[in-house]
């Protein structure tokens, strides 16, 4: 006896993912150009009626920690991605910084609102791959006197990693074009690598990243 499978439900199914999905592209860009937009606004925006958004976001919390799940996954992509172990630190630190980049953009508008609504701890467990990945490489810099030592790893990491939030946000509000080299160029000044060194190894690094970002 054969029994039928139930007619749409596998296009029900792939419709629904495919609203989820533009709901939060749109979300990501929506909110990065006006955080308190308003969840009616941005189904309307998604071309989505407020039901579907509900349906797949009972609220701002749910689609917030949704986009964090979301970045998550892509923090620790890069973060492996920037493992270069047999590489000096300085392009280990620039590899880093490129590779990181993108994800920081896109997913920009995290930094101004997880704090609100999902908490400090949430968003420490967002960055953790990210911070522990940098520390490591600092460490190393400094063990091989290629990076300054006179602030321990961890403290360094969580001076760069406020500089690149500073200088995302200037991207955000149009005060700073960048594709990610400039950042890069900056962390490793603020490491303790002389300018010209530095932009030479970001110069050097960069078509690598590039490269495998268009392959991914």
């Amino acid at each position: 006896m054969t029994v039928s499978k139930p007619v749409g439900r596998v296009p029900q199914r792939r419709n629904a993912r495919s609203n989820r999905a533009r709901i939060l592209e749109t979300a990501r860009r929506e909110l990065g150009r006006n955080p308190d937009i308003t969840l009616e606004e941005l189904a309307r925006l998604a071309g989505v009626v407020r039901r579907t958004l509900f349906g797949h976001f009972p609220g701002r919390a749910a689609l917030l920690e949704a986009l964090a799940e979301e970045a998550s996954e892509a923090i620790r992509d890069a973060a492996a991605a920037g493992v270069q172990p047999e590489e000096p630190a300085e392009r280990a630190l620039a590899y880093f910084a490129l590779s990181m980049w993108p994800v920081g953009d896109r997913y920009r508008m995290l930094l101004a609102l997880a704090q609100r609504y999902l908490g400090a701890e949430r968003v420490a467990g967002l960055l953790k791959p990210a911070r522990d990945e940098i520390t490591a490489i600092l460490e190393r810099g400094q063990r091989d006197g290629v990076f300054h030592a006179h602030l321990p790893p961890a403290v360094l990491s969580a001076g760069l990693e406020a500089m690149t939030v500073a200088l995302l946000e200037q991207v955000n509000i149009g005060a700073l074009e960048d594709d990610g080299t400039r950042n890069a160029v900056a962390t490793l000044i603020a490491a303790g690598v002389p300018e010209k060194q530095a932009r030479a190894v970001v110069d050097d690094v960069a078509p690598t990243v590039t490269a495998e970002a268009a392959t991914d």
